[in-house]
């Protein structure tokens, strides 16, 4: 495809080289806590609404169904406004649905999760295409580096939930405070704007032939269905594992502390994915293996639950190296930050639709059954697919071309 840009970007010194990392990895750290803080807390936010399993799974699946429904559309306004001014209005946009979502009243409870759905929903389709952009040369170093704060931020919102919400006696207050970490990265990424004018998002050039869908591309389609897979079973257990936990008889603050560590453990295993890929393009038995050991954590869970904490950690390896890889193929199965864009949006639409019905049938499950262990069981067969479908998306390919070299 031919593709042009408009100016040529200027080489950064290291103030505006730092800045624009930390940016980045401000804007990282905003797209997961407002989400993961919400599980330790289903039980007071029950109580206060009054809603049962059912109905706080689809509190858990709402942010997803926005992931889905703002992926396939945020290229287009990327690319006429710039992807910065698109993140910063992401960030705003996240900013008040925190606000809102704190709020006393159930409709704001709704309505906040839904521009935090949205907001977080833009971050996750362009950071990859920056990253692309700003960093090709250190495409699998920076994408590990971002994705590990992410995780990181993540377990942080598990873990302080439940003693924030006891400090302030509110969880609506325990909730609300990660605004000011949204607001600081907007702020942050507003400076770095600023003072380094970026290009756009490149497009094809008049007259330039049309690029194959992406949609039409078979091994699209096994990245997407590894994404959608990955985040199945992660937001499912970021919903309802510190239920599951209490169901074992383990308390409350100690549940919320153990989904923390299934996410900070992350970080160091998506580093150690990050390694494992090197400058390799193959990478279908670091996938594969990877996967499988989440399936065992889910069998472990049911058949030795005394070592609960075994089997959670052993997830958090494998969810956090899969977050890493799944991210890392947009890059790396792409020959254009353009196409890169335009499977990120593909791949978060469709696998956060997937996703969306993980916190929704778990609760589900549990209303009709009583039990967790078909929840469980639902996580071990996804992680078997996500095996089986990560093994073909791993394998030395392009999206527009058979072999990448």
């Amino acid at each position: 495809m031919s593709t042009g840009t408009t100016g040529t970007r200027p080489t950064p010194d290291l103030r505006t080289t730092v800045l624009g990392l930390l940016a980045l990895l401000l804007v990282a750290a905003c797209l997961r806590p407002a989400i993961t803080g919400v599980g330790p807390l289903l039980d007071g936010i029950g109580a206060d609404t009054g809603l049962g399993s059912t109905g706080l799974g689809l509190l858990g699946a709402v942010p997803l169904l926005c992931f889905a429904g703002v992926s396939p559309w945020i290229h287009r306004p990327a690319v006429r406004f710039g992807v910065h001014r698109t993140v910063l209005v992401a960030m705003l946009v996240l900013t008040a649905g925190i606000v809102l979502r704190s709020v006393p009243g159930t409709p704001w409870l709704w309505l906040g999760t839904v521009a935090i759905g949205c907001g977080i929903g833009v971050g996750n389709v362009l950071l990859p295409a920056v990253v692309k952009r700003d960093y090709a040369d250190r495409l699998a170093t920076v994408t590990g580096v971002y994705s590990s704060v992410t995780t990181g931020a993540a377990g942080l919102g598990s873990g302080v939930a439940v003693p924030l919400a006891v400090a302030t006696g509110d969880w609506r207050l325990a909730l609300a405070a990660w605004a000011l970490v949204s607001l600081l990265a907007a702020g942050v990424w507003a400076w770095r704007s600023r003072l380094v004018p970026t290009p756009p998002v490149p497009v094809p050039t008049a007259g330039a032939p049309a690029e194959r869908s992406m949609w039409r591309s078979p091994l699209a389609w096994q990245v997407t269905a590894f994404m959608g897979l990955q985040s199945t079973t992660f937001y499912l257990l970021v919903t309802w594992l510190p239920s599951i936990e209490q169901a074992l008889g383990v308390d409350r603050v100690a549940a919320g502390w153990h989904l923390s560590l299934y996410q900070v453990i992350g970080i160091g295993s998506g580093l150690a994915a990050t390694a494992a890929m090197g400058r390799r393009r193959r990478h279908s038995a670091l996938i594969a293996g990877n996967a499988a050991a989440l399936a065992v954590a889910m069998g472990g869970m049911l058949v030795a639950p005394g070592a609960v904490l075994l089997w959670v950690l052993l997830a958090g390896v494998s969810s956090g190296a899969s977050f890493v890889l799944a991210l890392s193929l947009f890059g790396l199965r792409t020959r254009t930050v353009a196409q890169t864009a335009r499977l990120s949006g593909m791949a978060q639409a469709v696998g956060y639709l997937l996703a969306a019905t993980g916190p929704f049938a778990a609760g589900v499950l549990v209303d009709l059954t009583g039990s967790w262990t078909p929840a469980l069981l639902l996580v071990a067969a996804c992680a078997i697919a996500m095996a089986i479908v990560g093994a073909f998306a791993g394998r030395d390919r392009y999206t527009h071309g058979v072999a990448s070299r």
